[in-house]
């Protein structure tokens, strides 16, 4: 734990804040700013989200744009996709890694035009990442420009998502495809709607962007979705549902799966290194060696045998040696179980989703082994 300074700046709000206020959410501060951990139940808004929809405040976020001739080439070389071969309309989950290969975020980006594009970063690292974009980028003929303060982002996720907000917008919603991002009218605003999310069920995310009266705009917005997905049974879900949803879709967390320690490899996610890309990246040859030698470790799901759960930080063990450790772990209602994903060693990680072996594992909570099957990931997968 750092210590933290009595000067210290106090939280920021979203342009949400009060809408929050009124709901009565508990609010914590989570990465500089005051954010809603949950309205009532995080169990139920959870559930909401799996068999019909939720509605977070995102605007947290940050949104860094990246525009000129050589917008594609900049991003090509700050981050570790092919970001110039992504097509107007479309969008890519990449990461932007340090000289070493470690993961400083994992981002979204959105090619919003042949020269603009739109760099999505999480909020407790958007500093970072917007001081790094900015000297990258300089070496191009292109510009950087945090636009953050001017966006809030609103995310409507679940089964019933489309049926939301299909009355509230002019975007053809059968159409618009998984990660895809166009301009559209969301409430009478105009908006980029993207067909993304983070809870491993379908849904949207509602990027409105206002230098005059942000709060104004988005209160509309949700206000306007809430008040039709009432009939639907969507309710206002908050960071902790979030979590949980991600955790059983198998999603890494920065900070917990994902870090400057750890190169994509370990996480799994060395798809997105696009060695291939003819020009140049930081990063490059520290990827190109782990890709070579294989991960030092690797990223695997665990089950609870039982009813503790596995805490971020607990050991990993296997016939009672340390093997790993948990990065994330809460009780699953999909699942049924207790359910954690651990960076294991890469001989422990064969085991997984097979019978041979799992009777050795077992996490230490708390001074007691409780025993775990190790599966591959993710936990849970939305109905087709």
């Amino acid at each position: 734990m750092t210590e933290t300074s009595t000067d210290a700046a106090p939280p920021r709000h979203t342009p949400l804040h009060e809408t929050h206020e009124r709901l009565q959410a508990t609010m914590v501060d989570f990465a500089g700013w005051l954010m809603p951990l949950r309205y009532g139940s995080e169990t139920s808004e959870h559930q909401a989200v799996r068999e019909a929809a939720g509605l977070f405040d995102l605007s947290h976020m940050g949104e860094l744009r990246v525009r000129g001739p050589q917008a594609g080439e900049a991003l090509d070389y700050a981050l570790v996709g092919h970001l110039s071969a992504v097509t107007p309309g479309r969008a890519r989950y990449t990461m932007m890694t340090d000289t070493q290969g470690g993961v400083v975020d994992d981002v979204i980006v959105y090619r919003l035009a042949e020269d603009e594009y739109l760099v999505v970063a999480n909020a407790a690292n958007r500093d970072v990442v917007e001081a790094a974009l900015r000297e990258r980028v300089a070496r191009f003929d292109a510009e950087m420009t945090d636009l953050s303060s001017d966006y809030a982002l609103i995310a409507l996720q679940g089964p019933r998502a489309v049926e939301i907000l299909r009355p509230h917008t002019d975007a053809d919603l059968d159409s618009l495809k998984y990660y895809a991002g166009h301009p559209a009218t969301v409430a009478g605003h105009p908006a980029m709607l993207a067909r993304t999310g983070y809870t491993g069920e379908d849904g949207f995310e509602i990027f409105l962007y206002s230098t005059t009266d942000l709060p104004r705009v988005a209160t509309e917005v949700w206000e306007a979705l809430s008040e039709t997905g009432q009939a639907h049974g969507l309710i206002p879900a908050g960071l902790s549902a979030r979590d949980t949803l991600r955790l059983e879709a198998g999603m890494p967390l920065y900070g917990h799966e994902l870090s400057t320690e750890l190169t994509p490899f370990e996480a799994g996610l060395g798809r997105v290194v696009k060695l291939e890309k003819p020009s140049d990246f930081v990063g490059r040859s520290a990827l190109a060696a782990r890709a070579e030698e294989g991960p030092r470790r690797r990223l695997v799901g665990l089950v609870g045998r039982g009813r503790r759960v596995p805490r971020e930080g607990y050991a990993v063990l296997r016939d009672g040696q340390q093997v790993g450790v948990v990065t994330s772990g809460a009780p699953s209602p999909a699942v049924g179980r207790p359910i954690a994903m651990a960076y294991v060693d890469p001989a422990s990680a064969e085991v997984a989703g097979t019978a041979e072996g799992n009777d050795s594992f077992a996490v230490d909570v708390r001074g007691r082994a409780e025993a775990v099957d190790v599966v591959q990931l993710p936990f849970y997968k939305r109905p087709r």
